[in-house]
């Protein structure tokens, strides 16, 4: 029978998963053989990780570039004379006092279209940066909390880039996701601004500091609170996920030591209740109310909210990519069993040294309920989010597929942990059962589900590369003709619209006067009136 290597016996295997000259580096199978398999898997698994991060990283490349292509429409036209002849603060007392009450999504507005549409065409690059970046960071700390050597950086990167171009182009309104700015302001924006609310605390909590602890604490209450006025479906989403966590981080459940967690959670959830109650007495949450009565609670009211619901997890199940997600958790994880060395028995004391497990997990208990809690919580964020659609926009708004973006973030980042931490059983089990064939079958699978998942992707940006360059040259050449004309004199100038991402044009209403985004569009262009040609 052949040593075995344990820390007390020089082992000698770098966390990387490398060897020092010389040694005589086992896969602990006991049977003496090289660990020639286990780096060969380990090659293939950064090979791998390196084509879906490259495939996704290149597709995420094009949605920032396609920023350059784009052009107003439907909120675009209000928002851009509201910013260039109120000023930020101007468009921020108008959102608060006639038009929705959100204060925060009125002063990012004001700002993102200060400079006409400048800072539309810059926004989806922001995004994509800030996201992948946050994603990376998040995947990072997850593993430092666990007490886990990191594996190589391409499969952080190949996990980050992969969930960002679900998030953005599996679903059914990529371009409203993206690029069109009113809906990543209220929908995409608020999750980029969560994660990195969240790292900050991480930061804080890991600094060591008392006063970098308080301070997280309190800049929790303002974030809720700007967050609370700049997207309701965020709120309830967060608010929801955050209470919960609060619950299971109490020090008396016994997996954290202090209540800086909790206390963390509930200074974000009284932020958010606080922004919620701020923007629901606004004077223009009032009148928007007004125009769009809702109906009373009711079982005709409930019984529909469920059927929209039913109807929006359909639609997300029907999307075979987003089982991307999974996929790259599973090579993570598998990154990570094949990092680790493996427990090794002591065959005097018949003692095991569990060197392989996570030692930042809770108790057992409490595992299984983290464990279990996500997707009905994400359920049923999803379910309030669906009944806010039905009460506000009828039986279409569960069609609005941009307001999905704060549940389904939480949902891929359940997805991608799941995949990990089977990825990391199985990878463990198939190591001690010493069946590098194995090894290899399961790396090849997820590895295809994941690069299949990236590929299932081009389709989608590749039709909203086309429709939205099309647009945009459609549009400049009229846009020159109206400006042209307005210039000479002209008070009444001809439309065309031009549709693109299922988005409200100008002429769309029966009647001028009822034609919000014609009034908007004869505004920004200084103009009385526009008609069709």
């Amino acid at each position: 029978m052949s040593r075995t290597t344990t820390p007390e016996h020089g082992d000698t295997r770098r966390p990387g998963g490398g060897q020092e000259t010389g040694a005589g580096d086992t896969d602990g199978d006991g049977d003496g053989r090289t660990d020639r398999d286990t780096t060969g898997l380990r090659r293939a698994l950064s090979w791998i990780a390196l084509v879906v991060s490259a495939g996704a990283g290149a597709l995420l490349s094009v949605g920032a570039f396609l920023g350059l292509y784009v052009r107003p429409t439907s909120d675009d036209w209000c928002a851009l004379w509201k910013a260039r002849d109120m000023g930020v603060l101007g468009i921020t007392a108008d959102f608060y006092r006639t038009q929705n009450g959100r204060v925060t999504n009125a002063f990012l507005t004001g700002v993102i279209y200060s400079d006409d549409m400048r800072g539309p065409k810059l926004l989806p690059a922001f995004l994509v940066v800030t996201l992948g970046a946050a994603l990376f960071l998040l995947a990072r700390a997850a593993l430092r909390a666990l007490r886990l050597p990191a594996p190589p950086p391409v499969l952080l990167a190949a996990a980050a880039a992969l969930v960002s171009a679900l998030l953005f182009f599996a679903g059914t309104r990529s371009y409203q996701v993206l690029l069109w700015a009113p809906a990543t302001v209220s929908h995409t924006l608020p999750s980029v601004i969560g994660l990195w609310a969240v790292l900050c605390a991480v930061r804080a909590a890991r600094a060591g500091h008392r006063w970098a602890r308080t301070a997280a604490v309190v800049a929790a209450f303002p974030t809720g609170v700007a967050l609370g006025m700049l997207s309701e479906p965020f709120a309830m989403v967060a608010g929801i996920l955050a209470g919960t966590a609060a619950l299971l981080c109490l020090p008396r459940l016994g997996w954290t030591k202090d209540r800086y967690v909790p206390t963390w959670c509930a200074s974000l959830c009284l932020g958010l209740a606080t922004g919620l109650v701020l923007l629901t007495t606004s004077p223009g949450a009032r009148w928007r109310r007004a125009q769009h009565p809702r109906e009373p609670l009711s079982t005709e009211l409930v019984g529909e909210t469920f059927r929209d619901w039913w109807r929006v997890w359909e639609t997300i199940a029907g999307q075979g990519a987003y089982a991307g997600a999974a996929a790259i958790g599973a090579l993570l994880g598998l990154g990570l069993a094949l990092t680790l060395p493996l427990p090794h028995a002591n065959t005097h004391t018949h003692t095991h040294t569990h060197t392989q497990e996570p030692v930042g997990l809770p108790p057992r208990r409490l595992f299984r309920i983290a464990v279990l809690l996500p997707l009905p919580l994400i359920a049923l964020a999803s379910l309030a989010v669906t009944y806010g659609l039905r009460t506000g926009y009828g039986d279409v708004g569960w069609t609005y597929g941009r307001t999905w973006t704060s549940f389904l973030l939480p949902l891929l980042l359940t997805l991608c942990a799941y995949g990990t931490w089977g990825g990391y059983r199985l990878g463990l089990l198939l190591r001690r059962a010493g069946r590098p064939a194995a090894r290899a079958a399961a790396l090849v699978a997820v590895g295809a589900i994941a690069v299949g998942s990236t590929a299932a992707l081009v389709r989608p940006v590749y039709e909203l590369t086309t429709s939205t360059v099309v647009r945009a040259t459609a549009w400049d050449r009229q846009n020159a003709r109206i400006r042209a004309e307005a210039a000479a004199g002209a008070r009444d100038v001809a439309y065309r619209p031009l549709l693109i991402g299922g988005l409200t044009e100008p002429l769309f209403a029966r009647t001028y006067a009822r034609d919000w985004a014609a009034q908007c569009t004869a505004t920004y262009y200084g103009v009385d009136r526009i008609h069709r040609p």
